[in-house]
């Protein structure tokens, strides 16, 4: 008997209804099923109440409702525990996400009969120096970003890849992103489409002030630090897109990758060069999980 948390993104109101038919279908099956207290009491079922803090000991997989920015909070949520992660995509692109709400019943019979395999994606650790003193700590599975405010003059960042100097960097910022994160922010500011499976590291000036400066993809064992300097005060770091932080001058944000990685769920037919085609190019996405089977 497997155990299934279920993570319900709260502003989108179509996960309530994904959530009710998920929960039928796995009691259906004789699962075991765990909500958040207050999705569970919504739907009158006090009995599937559980913490967040509680899911890493009790369940086994962990479904994810809502878009890909869902899934990323979750993922640095549950890093250091490697729950296998599978995201019902509610949301617009959905990278991150393996199955459609259309085919909730297919879904959870593959889940269950083990037609699956498990993606392991790197994450970043991300470090705020100053002074010699570490400051903020965070786990990334998509970027970590160093950028000016809206209206500043540009910021100067200067790095060091294992204590060698790699080049300076002026312009509106800097990305350090996995190869999760090739298809987020850093593909927007040029950057390249890296498989996944690439143990890397890639560094994307964001509109840099120079012609010569272009991405670079490093290796994955490699530590990164940055030195942020600008005549300014405005400047951040940010998680993912979804976590900031206040940068000052000569702060030093030291970026490595993680030994924690998230799990993520996907079919065997759907290759990830298939995702970039449906995904970028427009080609029309079934989303049926039964892409290439007869």
């Amino acid at each position: 008997m497997k155990r299934f948390g279920i993570l319900v993104n709260k502003g989108k109101p179509k996960a309530r209804v994904v959530m009710k038919e998920l929960v039928h279908l796995l009691e259906k099956r004789r699962m075991v099923v765990k909500l958040e207290p207050e999705v569970a009491a919504e739907i009158q079922r006090n009995d599937l109440a559980l913490s967040i803090e509680r899911f890493p000991e009790v369940v086994d997989i962990v479904f994810v409702l809502g878009g890909d920015g869902t899934l990323l909070g979750v993922a640095r949520r549950f890093s250091a525990f490697d729950i296998p992660i599978l995201g019902f995509n509610l949301g617009h692109l959905g990278f991150l996400s393996e199955a459609e709400p259309d085919s909730l019943a297919i879904a959870v019979d593959r889940i269950l009969s083990g037609d699956f395999y498990i993606e392991k994606r790197l994450m970043l650790d991300a470090e705020v120096v100053r002074n010699g003193k570490v400051l903020e700590k965070s786990v990334a599975l998509n970027d970590v970003g160093i950028a000016k405010g809206s209206f500043s003059r540009m910021i100067t960042g200067t790095v060091f890849m294992d204590g060698m100097f790699l080049g300076t960097y002026s312009g509106d910022g800097l990305i350090v992103s996995t190869p999760t994160g090739s298809t987020a922010y850093s593909l927007s500011c040029g950057g390249p489409i890296v498989w996944p499976g690439v143990q890397s590291i890639l560094l994307t000036p964001i509109c840099p002030h120079t012609l010569t400066a272009r991405p670079m993809v490093l290796p994955s064992d490699c530590t990164l630090e940055i030195r942020v300097s600008a005549t300014h005060r405005d400047i951040g770091l940010t998680i993912d897109g979804q976590l900031g932080y206040r940068l000052r001058v000569d702060d030093i944000i030291r970026v490595a990758a993680s030994k924690n990685i998230t799990s993520l769920i996907k079919w065997k037919e759907r290759d990830f060069f298939e995702v970039i085609r449906k995904k970028l190019q427009g080609e029309p996405d079934e989303g049926s999980g039964l892409e290439g089977k007869k």
